[in-house]
């Protein structure tokens, strides 16, 4: 029942993040301000939360493990900082297939990290799910020239970090999910804080309609869904997260070409339903008839 709720909880927070293209778009802020401003609004909201249910941090109990924390908030501040990089100068299509190399590193480096086996059926998903993604972003488009290649680095790079936060946190045990995600925040704070007044003066007054799609990302998109998304974690093993991962690019790409009016061709919609389908096939067990 509790790994069913997980995925539940996964399922959702995905979905949100698969969003968070179209909201960034209509904030008018640089990438670095965007990540730290979500970090500082979704800190906020999780302190009270617990405020109000009275669960404050047992320092002394998450100690041993406070390395980890800060590890991997710092390397969530500046995945979202490549991520948001990408959008500007590749399509949202795009800019996801190359930050979704991210869970077949995790994918990958499991068997290696924690010993987990992989079957012959997570392999085939795995491999097939990420076909569809090729298929459904047009990765084989390059005519935006210079500026697409680069928008494809920039989601490399934000990859790599987003499967850094992802193993490091199968080695964290001894934080809730609640705690763990504060913690990630305020860590992605400290080293943002120093970058934004790094690289130049902000972008000033964002209009009332930047405020609003600025306190969503914060509050929705990051307080929220990483509370679900790390809670869940801790109950799935790594390939049951990297699986679960792709409804992200999934919503990204629908709701772009719906919304931001990205066209979508045949061979898009049909990777769209290979990683439907790939992703529903890893998650049936097929138990072996007795009779």
């Amino acid at each position: 029942m509790k790994e069913h709720s997980s995925k539940l909880g996964m399922i959702a927070a995905m979905a949100v993040f698969g969003t968070i293209g179209l909201f960034k778009r209509q904030i008018p802020l640089t990438s670095g301000e965007i990540a730290l401003y979500r970090a500082v609004l979704a800190a906020a909201l999780i302190i009270v939360v617990l405020l109000c249910t009275k669960k404050p941090i047992r320092f002394s109990a998450i100690k041993k493990e406070l390395p980890l924390l800060l590890l991997s908030g710092a390397a969530m501040g500046f995945n979202w900082i490549l991520l948001f990089e990408a959008y500007e100068y590749t399509t949202v299509s795009v800019a996801t297939l190359s930050y979704y190399f991210a869970p077949v590193l995790v994918t990958v480096a499991s068997p290696v990290l924690f010993r987990e086996k992989l079957g012959a059926k997570q392999w085939i998903c795995s491999l097939m799910a990420t076909v569809g993604i090729v298929l459904i972003t047009g990765i084989g488009d390059l005519s935006g020239g210079s500026s697409h290649l680069v928008g494809i680095g920039f989601g490399l790079g934000a990859a790599v970090l987003y499967a850094s936060v992802v193993l490091l946190n199968k080695y964290i045990k001894n934080v809730s999910g609640i705690h763990r995600t504060l913690l990630q925040f305020m860590a992605a704070i400290v080293v943002l804080v120093p970058y934004v007044l790094l690289t130049g003066p902000t972008q000033g007054f964002i209009g009332t309609k930047g405020l609003v799609f600025m306190l969503i990302v914060g509050l929705v998109h990051t307080g929220i869904a990483y509370c679900l998304y790390f809670s869940a974690m801790k109950d799935l093993s790594s390939q049951k997260v990297a699986i679960l991962s792709y409804i992200d690019p999934l919503v990204a790409v629908l709701l772009s070409a719906l919304v931001l009016k990205e066209p979508m061709g045949t061979w898009q919609i049909v990777g769209g339903i290979m990683i439907l389908g790939f992703t529903l096939l890893n998650e049936i067990e097929f138990k072996k008839r007795t009779s």
